[in-house]
């Protein structure tokens, strides 16, 4: 990798002193945010273009064709801007618009799907409907399909690789949101294959996602959850797990940002918010990390918007005002 994508990964771990006000327990943020495509979904779409180009798979010709709610799409068209080749992101109605623009400047061609597919009844089914669709009407086009390709999890061995290594070995507890589960899986995948038995990995997941089993249902905030159960789960790759609401993420973004002045993506405060959850749960000294996933700037007419918020949950700032941090 050589340019802007030699800067994917390496991100820092931070020790957050004021989120909790207390020291019961030592609480780490990794900031994939800081990746240069602003979210750590950076490292799996390099990862699954670069082995997908050395076995042969796609050359300079190629079309690539991929169902994202955002994150991954952005990464995937900074990697094929860097790259030079095509790409369509197949999107549905719950992407933000800034997420949208930022793809378009990268020079993606954006497909939405507006209607849930009528047989699952879940958008991010017709997503991958119109996917096929797709790669059957263009020749030379390659779907990298995040929820099933290996390459995914594989690219986060190294992130856990460098949360260990930032810690000295030693993790008690590793936070992280769900989607596809290639963070969950490949975190997984290395604690086991290292033997780092220690280090617990607490999932956290959207109500109304069918991952851990909850009834499916409309979400507000995209980048967590899925419709559709993830080919790289398996049961146990997690050891506990936490399901938050569209509430829990708007709070705990706020949280995030009035206590430390991080700027931070809906999935992250869904992770911030498990923690304050589990909080009383976790053993005194422990270490505990929780993974940011990507910059909050993407949810600037969602998340931080007072009107937005107001319209959706009421008034409940109260909940991120200095009092509340106490």
């Amino acid at each position: 990798m050589n340019g802007i994508l030699s800067l994917i990964g390496h991100t820092p771990l931070l020790k957050l002193e004021r989120f909790l006000g207390h020291e019961h327990f030592n609480l780490y943020a990794k900031l994939e945010l800081l990746n240069p495509g602003g979210s750590i979904k950076d490292r799996p779409a390099v990862q699954m273009l670069m082995e997908a180009w050395q076995a042969g798979e796609i050359n300079q010709d190629t079309t690539i064709i991929e169902s994202s709610s955002g994150n991954l799409g952005i990464g995937l068209a900074q990697a094929c801007a860097y790259l030079g080749l095509k790409f369509i992101c197949v999107a549905d109605a719950r992407t933000t618009k800034v997420n949208c623009r930022i793809m378009q400047a990268y020079g993606a061609v954006l497909d939405l799907v507006t209607e849930p597919d009528p047989e699952v009844g879940t958008l991010l089914a017709a997503r991958i409907k119109r996917v096929q669709h797709l790669l059957e009407s263009i020749s030379n086009s390659f779907n990298c399909n995040q929820y099933a390709n290996r390459n995914n999890p594989l690219a986060h061995h190294q992130t856990m690789r460098e949360i260990l290594e930032s810690l000295d070995q030693r993790v008690d507890y590793l936070f992280c949101a769900t989607s596809t589960c290639g963070t969950l899986r490949g975190c997984a995948d290395y604690l086991a294959q290292h033997g780092f038995e220690r280090t617990k990995i607490i999932a956290v997941d959207a109500e109304g996602s069918v991952i851990f089993g909850d009834k499916t249902k409309p979400r507000l905030i995209p980048g967590h959850g899925a419709g559709v159960v993830p080919a790289l789960f398996r049961p146990g790759l997690e050891d506990d797990y936490v399901l938050v609401s569209d509430l829990d993420c708007v709070v705990g973004c706020h949280r995030l940002l009035h206590s430390e002045a991080i700027l931070a993506g809906g999935s992250s405060g869904g992770v911030m918010s498990a923690i304050l959850k589990l909080q009383d749960q976790l053993p005194q000294g422990s270490n505990c990390v929780a993974i940011i996933c990507d910059r909050g700037e993407r949810y600037l007419d969602t998340i931080y918007d007072d009107v937005w918020v107001s319209e959706h949950f009421g008034d409940v700032a109260h909940l991120w005002q200095p009092s509340a941090l106490m």
